[in-house]
């Protein structure tokens, strides 16, 4: 039996196949790994620690629909048609998803299935949308321009991570990190309001 192509190779190769590169086809390819493969792309940009002066804004928003649909326990994620046949640009099949997927490959050398049938249950992916749910508001009422949503993103994008490759331990590292971030945003929005 032949062993199962990593991930990150399979991005690779999609992304190398010819033809127009669409945000529709990329959740068709990776059909059962959908909602993780758009958590992934949707919040990548929001966790890298740069000012993005509300720019991620809009990726937040889509990451928010797409994790109700996780709390509700849809099968397939549901986007409006234009936004399916969206075509991906050259700034995210040239530079974007190469670095998603060589972030991958780097988890791919330390992830290893853990517990790879109870991240596929329902009442956990549920779950788990809740938590992105929260992670992503925390991302998106953070104060633009200090930071402070780099770490409930992060959390958001390990969290994906967990799902691609199907790692119970990942997962809980994922909900570490976006969890400090949110106390780190309660924290100083406290602190904030207590000076004032």
């Amino acid at each position: 039996m032949e062993p199962e192509q990593p991930f990150s190779e399979e991005l690779e190769d999609w992304l190398r196949s010819p033809g127009k590169k669409t945000l529709g086809d990329l959740l068709e390819v990776f059909d059962e790994k959908s909602f993780a493969m758009a958590l992934l792309v949707l919040m990548i940009t929001p966790a890298l620690p740069l000012p993005t002066g509300g720019v991620t804004h809009v990726f937040e928003l889509v990451a928010m629909l797409i994790a109700l649909q996780m709390v509700i326990g849809r099968q397939s994620i549901w986007l409006p048609q234009r936004m399916r046949r969206h075509e991906l640009g050259p700034a995210t099949t040239g530079k974007a998803i190469p670095f998603i997927a060589r972030r991958v490959r780097w988890f791919e050398r330390f992830a290893r299935p853990r517990l790879p049938r109870t991240l596929r249950q329902r009442a956990v992916l549920s779950a788990l949308g809740v938590i992105v749910l929260l992670f992503t508001v925390g991302a998106f009422v953070a104060i633009p321009f200090t930071g402070l949503d780099t770490l409930p993103s992060l959390g958001v994008v390990v969290i994906a991570l967990s799902l691609i490759l199907e790692d119970a331990l990942v997962t809980l590292i994922g909900i570490v990190i976006g969890a400090a971030g949110i106390a780190l945003e309660i924290a100083l929005g406290s602190a904030v309001l207590h000076f004032l």
